[in-house]
């Protein structure tokens, strides 16, 4: 999928629409990082000689607050009171924070006790970073951390992967919106709703929906239509062997090459993936809802950071609480985490109980993945509570308590 998805164009966004974004440009910092000998804390600046000559009581000869000019020290005997985050006043180099003072008459006073050193509670200009070193390179998702970088060295805007307009597609005669009236032969809409909460979760904005009825002529005008509207596309339904699962053959009809159909997985079998002509992914994703949800995590999110130029997320792994069946194939189990003893058989408890054999609280032992299997692919409600889902590899036997095997988050 990473080698066949189109990268997404890149524009240039403001700071307050930066979030969840992929950086397209690399950028530096535009100066020093702090860019002045900084106050770190609310006290008195003072020059150390005078401390490490005797000094213990300082005439307070001004005040230096954050965002003004520095003031000078003339008289080392002296201190100035400086505020967090002030420039350091020139003749200081020492800061001794407020709790270790008493003022009197406008001398401040060490409290007994106090042992300043040199270059205490100072943040060196340049410390973090200097002009021109490397800030972020390009593929770096954005989040908070990198956006006050970003801001921090003056960068107004940057360049980033456009936000991918995505067009989510249920199909079928079956489905009814939710809070409409249900023959006893029908069902409530839900996969779409599921799909959209989650892509909203993991930042995806801009989304629109739509549903399409088991009809050859309807499929191909509105998905002709859908294409050449938006970046990806995400169907839910229509795409197995069925006499109504016309999805495939509507994509090969409109253009759209198909890079696979079927993976060797249960649930989800039935996935197709392809490109349009234009560039745009379409993600089908088999009908029911476990399935509908696994496929998503498990490969559309991956589809859609490549389209914004974003590194491959390292696999995040974990171990198993209990023994587990495996299959000829690979198999998705939704799970809880929490924490297990390697040497405790199986998973004791929840909430801080105790573990049998190790005697450690659940919460000081290492992660593990508590099995929470469903009814079914079509089972969304044992969905409820899970963290996500372990990929457990094809075998022949038991896959053991303690395996470390491939997690994937909602």
């Amino acid at each position: 999928m990473r080698s066949h998805v189109p990268l997404l164009p890149a524009v240039s966004l403001p700071l307050s629409a930066l979030a969840g974004t992929t950086l397209r440009e690399n950028t530096v910092t535009t100066r020093d990082q702090p860019p002045f000998d900084r106050v770190m804390m609310d006290g008195i600046a003072l020059a150390w000689s005078a401390f490490e000559n005797g000094c213990r009581r300082f005439h307070i000869a001004g005040i230096q607050a954050a965002g003004s000019a520095p003031l000078h020290l003339r008289d080392p005997r002296s201190c100035i009171e400086v505020m967090t985050g002030a420039m350091l006043p020139a003749g200081c180099d020492c800061v001794v924070p407020v709790e270790k003072i008493d003022i009197d008459s406008g001398t401040a006073v060490l409290q007994e006790g106090a042992a300043p050193v040199r270059r205490m509670n100072i943040h060196t200009r340049g410390l973090d970073a200097r002009r021109g070193d490397p800030l972020l390179k390009s593929g770096t998702l954005l989040g908070a951390a990198e956006v006050a970088a970003l801001a921090a060295n003056g960068y107004a805007q940057a360049l980033v992967s456009r936000p991918p307009r995505i067009m989510m597609i249920s199909t079928g005669n079956e489905l009814v919106e939710p809070g409409e009236p249900l023959a006893d032969w029908q069902i409530h809409r839900s996969n779409i709703y599921g799909l959209w909460a989650a892509l909203r979760r993991h930042g995806y904005s801009q989304l629109a929906q739509d549903h399409l009825p088991d009809d050859l002529s309807l499929l191909r005008t509105r998905l002709r239509a859908h294409l050449d509207a938006h970046d990806a596309l995400i169907l839910s339904g229509g795409v197995s062997m069925g006499r109504f699962d016309f999805v495939p053959q509507v994509m090969r009809e409109l253009g759209v090459t198909q890079v696979f159909h079927k993976i060797a997985q249960r649930p989800g079998k039935p996935m197709w993936f392809g490109v349009g002509a234009g560039g745009q992914a379409v993600y089908a994703l088999p009908g029911n809802p476990v399935s509908t949800l696994m496929c998503l995590t498990r490969y559309v999110f991956r589809g859609l950071e490549a389209a914004a130029g974003t590194p491959a997320s390292p696999l995040e792994t974990i171990a198993l609480a209990q023994d587990l069946p495996a299959m000829a194939v690979t198999r998705f189990v939704p799970v809880r985490i929490g924490g297990f003893a390697l040497d405790s058989k199986p998973w004791i408890g929840e909430h801080g109980d105790r573990c049998e054999k190790s005697g450690l609280p659940m919460d000081l032992q290492a992660p593990a993945a508590r099995p929470r299997p469903t009814q079914g692919s079509g089972d969304f409600t044992s969905l409820i509570g899970t963290d996500g889902f372990v990929e457990l590899p094809p075998a022949e036997a038991i896959i053991a308590q303690g395996t470390r095997v491939p997690l994937h988050r909602w």
